[in-house]
């Protein structure tokens, strides 16, 4: 479990193969393992797929060509209709990701999590007809990947640690 943890990376390029049903699924309902307090399960998302939508989509972000080029991406929202605690709720909602990007990994696909995206939610909420009790979180590109999964870096343990008693 450590391995598919250290050796996920986020895939930016991908080939036009698209994602199936079944691996959708999964994605989705790994990310709905995710914890949430109280079990409020507080996310939402919403899959575009359809080339028109997507050039819509990428008109709100620096990254379009991430966008274009993927064959699915999942838009994050958080349900807060269903809110208890804002911090905690956006925390599960990073864990739901979380999940999602290491099922991709599990899959043999690539994906990335967008949130540059966010300084324009408000506009791809309208585009996507997401209710106002919906908040977008971010977005995930994924797919085939197209480039090689380069080696990661991560700070030492002792470097992160600032207190061990």
């Amino acid at each position: 479990m450590l391995n598919l943890i250290k050796t996920r990376r986020s895939i930016r390029k991908f080939t036009s193969q698209q994602i199936d049903d079944t691996q959708l699924t999964q994605i989705i309902e790994a990310g709905s393992w995710a914890p949430s307090g109280l079990n409020n399960q507080p996310w939402k998302c919403a899959v575009v797929q359809d080339p028109p939508t997507k050039k819509s989509l990428s008109k709100f972000t620096h990254y379009s060509s991430i966008i274009e080029g993927a064959p699915l991406c999942i838009a994050v929202f958080l349900d807060t209709a269903v809110s208890y605690d804002r911090t905690k709720d956006i925390q599960a909602i990073g864990a739901f990701i979380q999940n999602m990007l290491l099922a991709i990994h599990t899959l043999g696909l690539g994906g990335v999590w967008l949130g540059e995206i966010l300084k324009n939610k408000e506009k791809l909420s309208q585009l996507l007809q997401a209710p106002e009790t919906l908040e977008l979180m971010a977005v995930i590109a994924l797919g085939h990947p197209a480039e090689k999964i380069g080696k990661g870096s991560r700070k030492s343990v002792e470097e992160i640690l600032f207190l061990k008693k």
